[in-house]
């Protein structure tokens, strides 16, 4: 069994290995890692060797840490890295390059239809109808995203938000409210087999799924890196927020989706969401102002080319051809997008 793990923000982690009796046997770890002193990479080894094939990523992570010579120095990687490369051989996980992947950026939509493709979308990968694809979207009008267990009323201010002219609707991943003006937000989302993060942790699952992005932004000169649980962070501030849905059964897939401040307009946003203290409270500021840096600011680069150089690093790590959202899907989107997702029933299932 194979499995390869790439650290995100570091180095490439992969593990052969058979499984007799229960138990992992010829254990090989290799990787473009760091390692010192050399002979540690035996100790690693040996350390897998024999361990039962049912023990976690942290469990295995446990046993390489305990063999391990005094002072050893691992860079790019981790003794929970090794764990979780073990663990996606196990579960014969995929790559991302095992995939033809497709592109779908079409012109501005609204609010409802958009969450109403994401859901269309992922149910077609989950069936094996459409290829893992990555879908940037065009706004239609500005509105207000909430999570799927939020509170309506807890988290819009309604009257602002009307005022405003701020279509406020509930998408089907967790999280938290989303506040979007057409030009000065980029979002993105991916459809991926269930395969592709088989073998990592749900945490783990939003750094893996977000490590192209930041190589994307370290390219356009932004610094930044994954933040425990779903955003990503630069020394000046947050400038992303990610979520995730996950559709289970005998062919699984998950939906990854990602908002980017582009550019805020940080007073209205403060006047349609209601950003409470508790909520800041453990992000070292006084002010949801001083959360959020835009990437107008931190780039340079017009929305556009900030759009096309993401999406040319996509394509120049695993390949990207152009693709579009086919007459049957956009028909039950659409569908799905009156019924549903602009119904007052859904909008405040969580009032």
């Amino acid at each position: 069994m194979h499995g390869e793990y790439k650290v995100p923000g570091g180095k490439l982690v992969v593990v052969d290995v058979e499984v007799r009796d229960g138990a992992l046997r010829d254990v090989r770890v290799a990787g473009d890692f760091f390692l010192e002193p050399d002979e540690a990479l035996l100790d690693i080894d040996r350390a897998l060797e024999g361990a039962d094939a049912d023990l976690t990523a942290p469990e295995l992570a446990a046993r390489i840490e305990a063999a391990l010579p005094e002072g050893t120095v691992m860079f790019g990687f981790s003794s929970e890295a090794v764990g979780i490369a073990v663990r996606r051989a196990l579960a014969q996980a995929t790559d991302w390059h095992h995939y033809d992947w497709q592109l779908i950026h079409d012109g501005p939509q609204p609010p409802a239809l958009h969450m109403a493709l994401d859901e269309v979308l992922t149910a077609e990968v989950a069936s094996g109808r459409r290829p893992p694809t990555l879908r940037v979207w065009e706004w239609e009008s500005p509105a207000v995203v909430i999570g799927s267990f939020q509170s309506l009323r807890n988290e819009v201010d309604m009257p602002s938000a009307e005022r405003h002219g701020m279509t406020v609707v509930r998408r089907i991943s967790g999280g938290g409210a989303m506040f979007v003006e057409p030009q000065s937000t980029i979002t993105y989302s991916l459809y991926v087999p269930d395969s592709l993060v088989q073998g990592l942790s749900f945490a783990d699952s939003y750094a893996y799924l977000d490590d192209w992005v930041l190589a994307a932004l370290g390219d356009m000169g932004v610094k930044a890196w994954y933040q425990p649980l779903n955003d990503i962070a630069t020394e000046a501030g947050k400038i992303a927020g990610a979520a995730q849905k996950r559709m289970v059964g005998e062919n699984g897939a998950v939906l990854h989706h990602v908002t980017m401040a582009y550019d805020m307009d940080a007073d209205k946003m403060l006047e349609v969401l209601r950003i409470g203290k508790e909520k800041l409270s453990d992000k070292g500021t006084k002010s949801a102002k001083k959360r959020v840096d835009p990437l107008r600011r931190q780039t340079g680069l017009p929305r556009p080319a900030v759009i096309e150089r993401m999406i040319e690093s996509f394509r120049g790590r695993y390949g990207l051809r152009e693709g579009s959202v086919t007459a049957e899907e956009r028909a039950r989107a659409e569908e799905l997008a009156a019924v549903k997702f602009s119904s007052p029933e859904w909008t405040a299932r969580v009032p």
